[in-house]
């Protein structure tokens, strides 16, 4: 029997692990990506329990690795220099992997590549579904040549991002989903340490509505991530990432260090500046096309359950295929109505509590972290700590994709 092709937009892990999934279970797929090829590694995020136990389940954990470094130390600064010992994000209960987004994908990748059929420089136009499949018009560029065909599908996966082209061909505009946060990001690779710090130390300045984060890493160079609030996003992209940056952690003198990671974020070989969203709908398919990942519930990296979630989705979505042989609609109701409940409290717990984590939203949020580094600074205090919040990271457990 001809297997039932599935078209995958977007080579994120999410569209990566769905094309895996796929295949497993007997299914075609077809990838495309809008870039000209591979992306770069990326930046810094957390793997907890629920992306762990999907990747071991999907024989890519020991692939994908760990860049934990049990000797670092991430310490609370101020402008002045003055430093205490902090709580450093792998120390967060549920002990999150840290890592690249790129080893993720590069370990995906690695699996998916020699049984799949990967289009580079493609994306969708037009998407006309009805009941014996879906025809998608595909648009290639080729250097400067563009060239556009029709083909038929028996399922399309939108994976393709927070401002998803598959969502807005589909479901509608990105304005009807998109519920903004009003604050922005700038993240990038450091290509030295911090000085009057070790390479694989952590550092996180943390005032009222802004922060700078620097993420260790065992074997690779260290990640800046810069957060802050804002009540005119448009503004912060009129002018240079860097120089938005400078603005919105001024007026007051910068000090040493964030003065150093402005300079290194300015001259970094590759850098993200963007403002940050969930998204919100009230459901995430059709009878023949779905949405996963960013593209349907964005969790924002305040969450840090993007890459879990990705992953876990597509494993869970080719289980209910599987089930479902022949009834892409059945499959997909089955998909979303497991999933659903876990994503909204990821949702929830990314706005109420990730959010004020990374960004402290007051004064009194200031506060709490400076009560959380008297608390954290000896071994003791660190467990207590802990036990205190682990009740609010137990659902970054939970296996939700297990058969």
């Amino acid at each position: 029997m001809t297997k039932p092709r599935a078209l995958i937009v977007g080579m994120g892990i999410g569209g990566l692990a769905t094309a895996m999934r796929l295949h497993e279970v007997g299914w075609e797929p077809v990838l495309v990506e809008r870039a000209a090829g591979r992306r770069a590694a990326g930046y810094f995020i957390g793997l907890f329990e629920t992306g762990r136990a999907t990747a071991q389940r999907m024989g890519v954990l020991d692939a994908i690795g760990d860049r934990s470094d049990l000797t670092s130390v991430t310490y609370d600064i101020d402008r002045t220099g003055r430093r205490r010992p902090g709580m450093g994000y792998g120390d967060l209960p549920g002990g999150p992997r840290l890592m690249l987004r790129g080893d993720i994908e590069a370990a995906l990748y690695d699996e998916v590549s020699p049984r799949t059929e990967i289009r580079y420089g493609t994306t969708p136009v037009a998407v006309d579904e009805h009941p014996e499949g879906v025809d998608v018009t595909l648009r290639t560029t080729t250097g400067g040549d563009t060239a556009e065909s029709t083909e038929r599908f028996d399922l399309v996966v939108g994976a393709d991002g927070l401002r998803s082209t598959v969502r807005r061909l589909v479901f509608g505009s990105d304005a009807q989903y998109l519920r903004p946060f009003h604050h922005i990001i700038g993240a990038a690779i450091l290509k030295e340490a911090v000085p009057g710090f070790r390479p694989n130390d952590g550092v996180i300045l943390a005032e009222p509505g802004r922060s700078v984060w620097v993420f260790p890493f065992a074997d690779h160079q260290p990640g800046v991530l810069f957060s802050y609030r804002t009540d005119d996003e448009d503004a912060q992209f009129r002018r240079p990432p860097v120089d938005s940056l400078r603005r919105a952690f001024g007026p007051e003198p910068t000090g040493a260090v964030l003065e150093n990671l402005l300079t290194q974020f300015e001259q970094a070989d590759d850098s993200l500046f963007d403002s940050t969203h969930q998204v919100v709908m009230p459901t995430w398919h059709t009878d023949r096309v779905v949405l996963l990942g960013d593209a349907a519930w964005c969790l924002t990296l305040y969450s840090g359950m993007g890459a879990s979630t990705g992953m876990a989705g597509a494993d869970l979505l080719g289980t209910s295929l599987q089930r479902n042989p022949g009834n892409p609609g059945r499959a997909l109701r089955e998909w979303e109505q497991r999933l659903r409940p876990f994503i909204t409290t990821q949702q929830e717990l990314g706005r109420t509590e990730g959010l004020p984590m990374f960004v402290p939203q007051s004064r009194r949020d200031v506060l709490a972290r400076g009560l959380i580094q008297k608390l954290t600074s000896n071994a003791v205090g660190k467990r207590v700590m802990l036990s205190l919040i682990a009740g609010k990271f137990a659902s970054k457990s939970l296996d939700i994709a297990a058969p």
